[in-house]
């Protein structure tokens, strides 16, 4: 397998089994973790970052995890995910070619909505934002997925051949030579029918708080305490997602 591909393939398997690991969640862990849990303090496994659980255990709430991404959800609204990728020679050399904000437009148009469109057909980003104050320039993506919902028993009724489109905004960003992935998706969207009114803007605005505030519950360890190993990427065709503004979300 070609570099390409076995990234693309980490970046893919990483999702799929976030989707397979909420089909049994408890209010317990589902399993051993990968990282471990102190004093409702989530570790990941190579100590690249720790985060406050942001989930509950009476409401459902639980912990899954694989080697690069942790993921927390509860029973009512909440899935929440946190991926982290070490940076290897190629990462870094892309990013420094391109500049930051023109990396994590790459890196989400080829792994990440790459990924939604092979698993959701009909995925899309809707907008992106560069942020430039945040985490030294972190690109915010707003993506529709239809049929993508991980909350799909939670829907009372879907018309044939109409899957109904959830919304997910992520956050991407880089942090001592590792490139997050934070995840939430906007289950009001799928869970409220037609009592749900949001407007786009509304919609944007509400994830765009959530993103920041699940973002200010990790902490990240200095990278010569990172026990990482690198992932192994390689530069993609050109990227499906060519435009983002500089206007932070509101």
């Amino acid at each position: 397998m070609n570099p390409a591909m076995f990234f693309r393939s980490q970046i893919a398997a990483t999702f799929v089994s976030a989707l397979a690991l909420v089909v049994s969640l408890t209010a317990q862990p589902v399993g051993p973790l990968n990282g471990r849990i102190e004093n409702n303090q989530y570790i990941s496994p190579t100590g690249a970052f720790t985060i406050t659980i942001p989930v509950i255990a009476v409401l459902g709430g639980s912990v899954t995890d694989t080697e690069n991404v942790a993921i927390f959800q509860d029973r009512l609204n909440t899935h929440q995910s946190i991926a982290c990728f070490k940076q290897d020679a190629t990462q870094l050399h892309e990013e420094e070619a391109r500049g930051r904000k023109e990396y994590l437009i790459w890196f989400l148009a080829n792994f990440v909505q790459a990924d939604f469109e092979q698993r959701f057909p009909g995925a899309r980003v809707e907008s992106a934002h560069f942020l430039p104050d945040i985490q030294g320039g972190a690109l915010l993506a707003y993506n529709l997925l239809p049929g993508g919902s991980m909350f799909a028993n939670r829907i009372l009724a879907v018309k044939r051949g109409q899957p109904p489109i959830a919304k997910r905004g992520n956050l991407l960003f880089v942090n001592n030579g590792h490139i997050y992935v934070l995840s939430i998706e906007l289950a009001e969207k799928v869970i409220e029918g037609s009592a749900y009114t949001l407007t786009t803007d509304e919609e944007d605005a509400q994830l765009h708080k959530r993103l920041t505030d699940f973002l200010s519950k990790i902490t990240f360890t200095a990278a010569s305490a990172i026990t990482a190993k690198p992932a192994v990427p390689a530069p993609a065709d050109k990227p499906a997602v060519t435009a983002a503004t500089d206007k932070p979300a509101d």
